[in-house]
């Protein structure tokens, strides 16, 4: 036979997009369009309905960036079509962007019911499944216009620098009459077209759906009219698609999902709206397919829903308690992981837990995090501990350099616990059951020969509207289809109990999941990241001081403020709010709610340590009263407790400063630090043991900048040859002596104030050596000016090592300091919580932070003649 199979292929794709697909909406008339636009931020919905409307055509212009406009929409059903289902189509000037990422709209009946949301992929609203002539249509759409936008470094990523001109224009405003028999084929037509492009040529299968599609469009060509040939059309393809998978099949479980990114490239007012368009989406396609399940986490979001939306909350209930909506994930929000502090990673399961139990009578099996951008150690005992079983992600698939062994697997975490654990091998949480989606999960899957079934969550994310009736429709076709995995629509839970059955003795993978990406998350938007690690320490020091004084003095507890306190941080921990992935409009916003959150803490904990102190009877002069919240003593004041400053011990051996060739000697007896006349520290020693932390040769606070032009991502991305590049600043424009005090016994500390301009920007820094205190501290102040510079400092430390210890939640975590393999070698930035420490056997030494997470630790060493090797 001749080989005329790339032709047929060119002529498939073209009777689908051009004869098929048209036909399915092919009557149609026009619907009479009127518009209003919100002034600023959206506005309620009676006062959407209720706004004075002007009449738009197709065509026109709508919407400037993070707009929104109310549109009416009013039609009349021909009498010709009485008894046939008709529709709305709606496309309102939708782009190339991809739903979730461009205009959206909520579509409300008259009475302000939710219907449904308008998207790129659904872009129908249901008017009656057989209408009646004459029937009259009235339909509101609360339209979004929010901008596309690629990355976050854009004049669209805030309200105030987007501009005013429209950005969308109205396309086709339709009522139609969609045709069941015409849209059944197109399911059928394109689930076999794409089995097809997925088989090898050298497969029977592949030749044999290619003439049965052929035969197929020969039909419709013969026919002409799509609609009435559309019956025989189908009856060509039946016997293809009847033929069964094969017993050896993966299968498949498949839940529908519709991740939403809580902040990202729209602000947390957009997200609210989001959700409440993709709830009632589901919520709608549940009512016409219920087979339909769906997955949805983050407690916040349904909370949302609730307080925003409470009519859309209800009709999520009622399909939770059917089975249909799950919520899973347990956690307040999608968190990132790496740098929560261990209270807060804690905090994120009893809030989420805590919220679906209370709301649906749910206790989560299953964390839910697709999106984060890598995997704290400290992650498999906080599953198991809030009564969790199982956890799932799909990211790591993204990695750089190392592609991660397994798909499913048991995840073993810094204290031993193992929770089991799965990663779709899909490759995507947005996945729509395309012949390359199927045929790329049975490759990929690692654990072929062991192990039978993966998971696969299927829909359209961040406000595209979730699955849609295609995908279920397709999901249908492949539930037994030769050439294809077997594919079951069903909850995770059931998921996972099947593949803990099937995959009981899986593979053992000990300590974090480190994604070689988005190492830049660890340091973007310090603000951010500052404004993170103050709240936390402030919420624990106000519930500290606020038990204590409800139990000692009956001061009245504030849970409800707290309460809320708290959830606003967790909500700021989602993985690209504390990451610093977002939008400016979002970074502005954090700064802003930072702020008030640690003013609102601040005021909680001096209420509280007002009750505490009474009169101050007993206290010195003043009747000052001392408290120390850390959780151990400190300057005389026990742990975790307060005492009149008259009764606080004795001050410490005073700290001496001087100078010394240009440069300065600070000393308190536990520590000797020599800072040079270019204010870099050129000698730290420890006078107990007389060991020098400070290489020869070498110095610390070294301020270094780095080109910062990442191949993707400015806002995530540190790519590796950065440190190809590195300047040293070592002019000084000043470094002069300082002193804190005095107090009774000498100064408080002694330090020096060094400042450095370069470029456009400014370092002021103050190394300053405290009385009694084993360690330098540097306070730094910058004002930066620059754009793709990273400005790291660097210290030489004398410690032969291979490998760093630093915080993570609830203990530490070890990572290589050397680049023996290339999963060592790809750890070159990584995160740490409070503190980083390198040792050998009997010293070590720490670098610790008060608002930074992102560090490297690059070993070097020295020549025999300098000494013994270091690291």
């Amino acid at each position: 036979m001749h080989d005329d199979r790339t032709m047929i292929e060119t002529r498939l794709a073209k009777a689908l997009a051009e004869r098929i697909s048209p036909g399915i909406h092919r009557l149609s008339v026009p619907l009479e369009v009127q518009a209003w636009s919100a002034p600023g931020e959206p506005v309620p919905v009676a006062e959407g309905l209720k706004a004075p409307y002007e009449p738009v055509e197709a065509g026109q212009a709508w919407g400037r960036p993070w707009g929104t406009v109310w549109f009416r929409i009013r039609g009349t059903v021909p009498e010709e079509w009485a008894g046939r289902a008709v529709e709305a189509v709606m496309d309102l000037g939708f782009t190339g962007a991809g739903p979730g990422f461009q205009a959206e709209a909520l579509v409300y009946r008259p009475d302000a019911t939710a219907i449904k949301s308008l998207n790129p992929r659904t872009t129908w609203v249901r008017v009656a499944d057989k209408a009646e002539g004459g029937e009259e249509v009235l339909l509101h759409l609360e339209a979004s216009s929010n901008p596309e936008i690629d990355g976050p470094v854009t004049p669209m990523g805030d309200w105030d620098t987007s501009g005013d001109e429209p950005i969308y224009r109205l396309r086709r405003m339709d009522l139609a009459v969609f045709d069941t028999e015409v849209w059944e084929l197109a399911q059928d037509f394109e689930v076999l077209q794409q089995l097809m492009l997925q088989l090898s040529t050298d497969d029977p299968r592949r030749w044999e759906i290619l003439r049965t599609l052929e035969r197929a469009v020969d039909v419709l060509d013969f026919r002409g009219d799509v609609g009435r040939a559309a019956p025989e059309a189908r009856a060509v393809l039946a016997g293809a698609l009847a033929r069964g998978a094969h017993a050896s099949a993966h299968r498949i479980s498949a839940v529908g999902h519709a991740h939403i990114d809580s902040a990202w490239l729209w602000p947390l007012r957009e997200t609210v709206r989001k959700v409440a368009r993709t709830t009632s989406n589901v919520t709608d396609l549940m009512d016409r397919d219920p087979g339909f399940v769906f997955a949805m986490s983050q407690a916040q979001q349904l909370a949302w829903i609730k307080e925003h939306r409470p009519e859309v909350y209800a009709r999520v209930k009622e399909k939770v308690a059917t089975g249909q909506f799950v919520p899973v994930g347990g956690m307040w929000v999608e968190a990132d992981t790496n740098m929560p502090g261990s209270e807060a990673m804690a905090r994120q399961f009893t809030h989420g837990k805590r919220f679906f139990l209370e709301e649906f009578g749910i206790e989560t099996d299953e964390v839910w995090l697709p999106d984060s951008f890598g995997y704290s150690a400290a992650l498999p005992q906080l599953v198991r501990l809030s009564r969790s079983t199982y956890f799932l992600t799909q990211k790591i698939s993204w990695s750089q350099f190392n592609k991660f062994p397994h798909h499913t697997f048991w995840w073993e975490g810094i204290d031993g616990t193992r929770v089991f654990t799965h990663f779709p091998p899909v490759d995507t949480y947005n996945a729509s059951f395309t012949g390359e989606e199927m045929a790329h999960t049975v490759r990929n899957f690692q654990e072929k020969g062991s192990a039978t079934r993966s998971l696969v969550p299927f829909g359209w994310g961040d406000g595209g509207g979730g699955p849609t009736r295609e995908m279920l429709a397709r999901a249908r076709r492949l539930a037994d289809l030769e050439g294809a995995p077997r594919v079951e629509i069903e909850p995770p839970s059931a998921f996972f109990a099947k593949a803990l059955a099937d995959y009981p003795n899986a593979p053992v993978w000990l300590g974090e999941l480190y994604l070689e990406l988005h190492r830049g998350t660890y340091t973007s938007v310090a603000t951010t990241k500052r404004g993170n690690r103050r709240s936390e320490h402030l919420l624990r020091e106000a519930e500290l001081w606020s038990a204590t004084a409800a139990v000692r003095t009956g001061f009245a507890y504030p849970y409800e403020r707290l309460d809320r306190l708290w959830k606003t941080v967790l909500l700021h921990q989602f993985h690209d709010i504390l990451p610093g992935s977002s939008i400016a409009w979002v970074n502005r916003e954090a700064r802003t709610t930072y702020e008030d959150v640690m003013s609102e803490l601040e005021d909680v904990i001096g209420e509280a340590l007002r009750a505490l102190a009474g009169d101050g009877s007993g206290a010195s002069a003043g009747g000052t009263v001392v408290f120390n919240a850390a959780p151990h003593g400190r300057g005389g004041v026990p742990a975790l407790g307060g005492v009149p400053a008259s009764a606080r011990s004795a001050a410490p051996q005073p700290a001496t400063l001087t100078s010394r060739d240009g440069g300065h000697v600070l000393d308190n007896g536990l520590v000797r630090v020599v800072v040079d006349a270019r204010g870099l520290v050129v000698s730290a020693r420890d006078s107990v043991t007389g060991r020098e932390a400070i290489a020869p040769g070498g110095c610390g606070n070294l301020l270094q900048l780095h080109p910062d032009l990442p191949n993707n991502g400015d806002a995530w991305d540190v790519d590796h040859y950065y440190r190809h590049t590195v300047t040293d600043l070592t002019d000084a424009d000043e470094v002069t002596p300082v002193e804190d005090g005095p107090t009774e016994d000498g100064p408080a500390a002694v330090g020096v104030r060094v400042v450095r301009r370069f470029r456009d920007s400014r370092v002021e820094q103050t190394l300053r050596l405290a009385a009694g205190a084993p360690r330098l501290d540097i306070d730094t102040t910058v004002d930066w000016r620059e754009s793709r510079t990273i400005l790291k400092a660097a210290f030489a430390l004398d410690v032969h090592t291979d490998r760093s210890a630093s915080e993570t939640q609830f203990g530490h975590v070890h990572r290589p300091a050397h680049t023996n393999t290339s999963w060592d070698a790809a750890k070159f930035e990584i995160c740490a919580h409070r503190w980083i420490h390198v040792g050998e056997p009997g010293y070590g030494v720490a670098v610790v932070n008060d608002s930074t997470y992102g560090h490297d630790v690059t070993r070097s060493c020295r020549d025999e003649a300098d000494g013994a090797g270091g690291g």
